[in-house]
């Protein structure tokens, strides 16, 4: 497992990044006995407790890792904003490099992390982390949604919403009104590039898919017939549709040459390696759906735990509206002639405010301690 020694001036190198906008707590967590080495960042509390995934992933520096949940909190304000959900925008990131010597005691660590934060961050599932290591959190801290018990994998819900976005996007930018032999290529077929095979199968698209895990490719080409792409390959298929379901940043300066889609609809968050790519996307004939207004159907389904006693048919009700939100941020972006990110922006911007910078800080999470 790769350790990272938290820097003494660490708070100077969280406020230092590009990607700091002023968020209210970063938190790095660690803990001897189990390895844990987390980030935990919220940027946003005016909408509620900073509320977003657990990545676990393997990065090569302690930056890299910091950049990441900085940006993956500021998008989940936004996503949450948009959606109008009683959330504020907050992430958390677990540096492994997969040689875990006892997964429990991490994901019981991290538990003691999250409540280290006295509700401040609310956690539940993400890249790289289960329902089943969500479970374990649990028993260290209340602070968390989407247990099996509750509102449980909220893939198949983010899933749902990706499909309404990117049906919205072919409309405007295909003039077809289904998917019918649509050419989508699916990066990513992890649980919800999966799910949203199965969506497109269902609607009879040309899929194809691209994981850097072969057996998740072969499990959709046996199960919805799907066309594999090698990983090195996949700006070089000509498709209709790129959808992006793996990590963030794939649209990038370096490949904006090689794009041959006219739709970029996906799950996955912070698609877009700078906001400024979305004027050359638009140059180019490109329509994007917002990442964090198509994927919300995850923490939209969630959201459906509070108040109240989880209710499917409601969260499915409400995972409905990100067709209507997409279709706002199109008519707006031909009247105002704006991008699709300017208008989405504009739209979560009215609807929380800005947060103060509070504490950068680490914190030791020992199981022998009480947490403060």
């Amino acid at each position: 497992m790769n350790v990272f020694t938290c820097p003494d001036d660490f708070e100077d190198l969280i406020r230092g990044l590009p990607d700091f906008d002023n968020h209210e707590e970063v938190v790095f967590a660690q803990d001897e006995e189990s390895g844990l080495q987390a980030l935990l960042a919220v940027h946003n509390l005016s909408r509620g407790p900073g509320t977003g995934g657990t990545r676990l992933w393997n990065y090569d520096s302690l930056e890299e890792a910091a950049t990441d949940a900085l940006r993956l909190s500021t998008g989940m304000t936004y996503k949450n904003a948009l959606a109008e959900l009683p959330f504020g925008g907050g992430k958390a990131v677990i540096l492994s490099s997969g040689e875990i010597r006892n997964r429990r005691e991490l994901m019981l660590a991290f538990g003691r992390a999250v409540d280290s934060l006295d509700g401040r961050y609310c956690t539940a599932e993400d890249v790289g982390t289960s329902t089943e290591d969500m479970a374990i959190v649990s028993e260290t801290t209340s602070h968390i949604f989407g247990l099996s018990n509750t509102s449980g994998d909220p893939s198949p819900h983010t899933a749902q919403g990706v499909l309404m976005g990117m049906e919205e996007s072919v409309k405007v930018a295909l003039k077809t009104d289904d998917l019918q032999g649509v050419r989508v290529l699916v990066q990513g077929a992890g649980h919800v590039g999966y799910h949203l095979c199965e969506l497109l199968y269902e609607r009879g698209a040309k899929i194809y898919v691209s994981d850097i895990n072969p057996r998740a490719v072969a499990r959709c080409e046996q199960d919805f017939g799907v066309e594999g792409v090698a990983v090195d390959r996949v700006f070089e298929t000509e498709v209709d549709v790129y959808s992006p379901c793996a990590l963030g940043a794939t649209v990038c300066n370096e490949i904006l040459s090689k794009l041959t889609c006219r739709v970029i609809a996906g799950a996955a968050n912070n698609q877009l390696q700078s906001d400024t790519l979305a004027e050359a996307l638009e140059e180019k004939g490109i329509l994007y759906a917002p990442d964090y207004l198509i994927n919300a159907g995850g923490i939209i389904n969630i959201s459906c735990e509070v108040s109240q006693t989880y209710d499917s048919k409601l969260a499915i009700e409400k995972v409905a509206g990100i067709r209507f939100r997409m279709q706002e941020v199109l008519r707006r972006s031909k009247q105002e002639g704006k991008t699709t990110v300017a208008v989405a922006k504009e739209m979560a911007r009215e609807k929380f405010t800005e947060g103060k910078s509070s504490r950068v800080e680490m914190r030791t999470v020992s199981r022998a301690l009480p947490m403060c």
